[in-house]
């Protein structure tokens, strides 16, 4: 299989929150189990969504809702729309990685608690930008571990203590 085919979405999601939490996830060092905000998400994701097709795996890609009709909608369910830069890139390497299978997909992020749907769409200009992240995430999870960069959210991290408490 080619090797970008190995990277999960939440790999992609990583690339933009943080390039130490990216390094330490891909080498299975995850701290997200003992997350509240994890497990809200979780929570809201089961409430919003209950009855569609939830959890759907594809390869190393987990897609919270998948709606089918006359073209395929991926739906990746966030809390809140802090990380929207980043949810977006996750929601298109969804739709990249499955287009190399030949699926035509549309996708969607949605942020219930601000009943707010954000349309992502895969083109031309998508599929070369989500190709040079993905060579840029192999690159950084081969290597050293990068610093740890301070940002107004990393107190709210699971890795936080990691990074900044030792």
């Amino acid at each position: 299989m080619i090797p970008e085919m190995q990277i999960r979405g939440i790999q992609v999601n990583y690339y933009f929150v943080c390039k130490t939490k990216l390094w330490l996830f891909s080498r299975n060092i995850s701290m997200e189990h003992e997350s509240d905000l994890v497990k809200l998400g979780s929570l809201l994701h089961r409430e919003f969504f209950g009855r569609e097709e939830r959890d759907v795996n594809f390869g190393p890609i987990a897609v919270d809702v998948v709606r089918k009709g006359d073209e395929v909608e991926i739906v990746e369910v966030k809390k809140s729309g802090a990380m929207e830069k980043a949810d977006y890139y996750q929601v298109l390497y969804y739709l990249y990685y499955l287009s190399k299978f030949g699926i035509k997909a549309r996708g969607r992020i949605s942020y219930p608690k601000q009943r707010k749907n954000l349309e992502v769409r895969l083109g031309n200009e998508e599929i070369r930008k989500i190709e040079e992240i993905l060579k840029d995430i192999a690159v950084i999870v081969s290597g050293e571990i990068p610093k740890p960069e301070y940002k107004r959210y990393c107190r709210k991290c699971s890795y936080f203590d990691f990074c900044f408490c030792g």
